[in-house]
């Protein structure tokens, strides 16, 4: 069992434009033809924070959805906020606030043995890297810039440096790249 962090993110480091804008993704490639699909096969829960959450609910749920869908997860939810935000009628959404370490031992009592996700943002994701409980990172490296935005992951992250696992081109859009997070102190 693994705690991952998977996403998308321009190459000069941004999951998201200003706005939480997300439109330069989705014109870089098919989403089939990368590593997600298998992923997310082996993921049992769900960690995200309360601006993707927000935008899920904007631009896929809600009423003034371009593209409506129904909630995209069947896995276990946790979504951490520090608002009173609505929950998805027949999902299964648990909301949550403060110390990610808790909720991480939740996830992993809900996953059945499969890897955790941390879908984002990047300073959720920062906050299992602190507490160590971040194992990999999976990124698929856009070929846009943003100049500004929502940073990949707003960490300083040197000693020890990530370890470079694999690296594969997908199409002319996207290189992605996984990395393992190694623990301070920790052998090599």
């Amino acid at each position: 069992m693994k705690t991952q962090y998977f996403t998308a993110a321009s190459l000069d480091g941004f999951i998201a434009g200003p706005g939480d804008d997300l439109s330069w993704l989705f014109p870089l490639g098919n989403i089939e033809d990368t590593a997600y699909p298998a992923f997310f096969r082996d993921v049992g829960a769900l960690a995200m924070g309360s601006a993707t959450y927000e935008w899920m609910l904007r631009h896929l749920l809600g009423p003034g959805a371009t593209h409506p869908q129904p909630w995209p997860y069947a896995q276990p939810t946790w979504v951490f906020t520090t608002r009173d935000l609505p929950g998805v009628p027949g999902a299964d959404v648990r909301f949550a606030r403060g110390d990610v370490r808790p909720v991480h031992a939740e996830m992993r009592a809900a996953a059945g043995g499969k890897n955790l996700w941390i879908v984002g943002g990047g300073e959720l994701v920062g906050r299992f890297h602190d507490a160590g409980l971040l194992d990999e990172i999976l990124v698929q490296v856009g070929s846009v810039t943003l100049g500004a935005g929502k940073p990949l992951l707003p960490r300083a992250i040197t000693q020890p440096p990530l370890t470079l696992l694999s690296v594969r081109q997908v199409g002319t859009g996207f290189a992605e790249l996984h990395y393992a997070v190694p623990r301070a102190g920790a052998a090599p």
